[in-house]
């Protein structure tokens, strides 16, 4: 397929168009791939706030679905920039080439390599569009080119999807196998940055990847996007754990800690519910730094399951959302039955609770959304209760 003026003419043109009736329409167009270019349509509309700096060159070219789906976001590509060592690297599983792109603006020379030729071809193309001079695309299997490339750092995000399109989790089970490249890779570069399921398990990771040096967790819109594990060859002592969460409102929130101060923290219990309540953002909650979140921000934690937190005096610099206690109420079906007469829409969250999100609110007969919080868990001497809160 030609991808001429035309082509991407037709692609603008009908950007906010019914692709349903393009498709029938397909005859009336007969210079024009329609069910190409109703992809591009698709995919733009889908890339356009995870990756609006590309979207906005009317030329770039996605060569699928899946590698758009799977493709880093603008902003989890420009926080890995900070991850780089030294003047070259090289990204063994390229894919669409968004971190390839975003390297390449930190370092004078990027080794792109991606198996499918689609992908590279792609990629080569948009790179020129987008004026990245200093990438070199490799059409190649990383498992066999590795050992002829030259970096100081090796980026891998290894392929999360079997054959039958099923999702992999487990580090072994993914395309190119980290486990049996990393000692060749750190022997060449001193660093080897590798993206692992947001699922994954961190504890059985580091077991796997004992080089590790660090943890980043990415979340955007407390959505965890990101898990990433730094390998070095030195010495590694504690883990350095970094937790990020991009707010929708355009903040940013860190908390930073070693991957054993969890294990030695103590937190503090309350004995009721005062008048703030703390819920860690998902970057948090995926580190498993529960006690420390109490310890670091002089919170008491309402249980050792539950993983919110109370104070009385406000502690805004907080590492998630943070709400207005309106009332505590004990869980009976009675409470049930009354809470929809006066909160007849709600946000309803089950922490350390026997029931779902979703049974609860079936039974509480409360519509979702409004300015409203109903936090349901297990408090103290595992009494369960029901929180009613707003946020700020």
């Amino acid at each position: 397929m030609e991808l001429n003026e035309e082509f991407f003419a037709f692609i603008n043109e009908h950007l906010y168009a019914y692709t349903d009736r393009l498709l029938f329409s397909a005859s009336r167009y007969h210079s024009v791939d329609v069910a190409k270019a109703v992809e591009q349509i698709l995919i733009r509309r889908r890339l356009k706030t995870k990756l609006p700096a590309w979207t906005a060159h009317e030329k770039l070219f996605f060569p699928s679905r899946i590698a758009a789906e799977q493709c880093s976001s603008d902003i989890t590509a420009k926080y890995k920039q900070s991850l780089i060592k030294g003047a070259t690297l090289c990204d063994l599983t390229g894919g669409m080439g968004v971190d390839a792109y975003y390297f390449s603006q930190c370092v004078e020379r990027v080794t792109y390599v991606e198996r499918n030729t689609d992908y590279a071809e792609a990629a080569a193309r948009n790179f020129e569009i987008l004026g990245a001079t200093n990438i070199q695309v490799l059409n190649a299997d990383a498992t066999e080119i590795a050992p002829r490339i030259e970096a100081v750092t090796f980026y891998i995000d290894p392929a999360r999807r079997s054959a039958a399109n099923k999702r992999l989790f487990a580090l072994h089970d993914c395309e190119p196998d980290v486990l049996q490249m990393k000692a060749a890779l750190l022997n060449k570069g001193a660093r080897v940055i590798i993206k692992v399921s947001p699922m994954a398990d961190i504890e059985e990771t580091l077991r796997l990847l004992p080089e590790t040096c660090e943890v980043h967790i990415i979340s955007v819109g407390n959505e965890c996007k990101e898990l990433l594990f730094v390998l070095e060859n030195a010495a590694v002592g504690d883990v350095n754990v970094f937790t990020i969460n991009y707010t929708s409102a355009g903040d940013v929130q860190q908390f930073r800690f070693h991957w054993n101060e969890e294990k030695t923290a103590q937190a503090d219990y309350a004995s009721e519910i005062n008048k703030y309540l703390y819920e860690p953002n998902a970057s948090v909650m995926k580190s498993g730094a529960f006690k420390l979140a109490a310890a670091r921000y002089s919170l008491k934690k309402l249980h050792r399951h539950s993983h919110l937190y109370t104070s009385s005096e406000l502690t805004d610099n907080f590492a998630g959302r943070i709400f207005s206690v309106e009332e505590v109420l004990p869980f009976s079906k009675q409470t049930l039955k009354t809470l929809s007469d006066r909160y007849p829409q709600a946000n309803i969250t089950c922490r350390n609770f026997p029931l779902t999100t979703d049974t609860l609110r079936q039974r509480m007969h409360i519509k979702d959304g409004g300015n409203v919080y109903i936090f349901a868990t297990t408090f103290a001497s595992d009494t369960k209760v029901i929180i009613v809160a707003r946020r700020g």
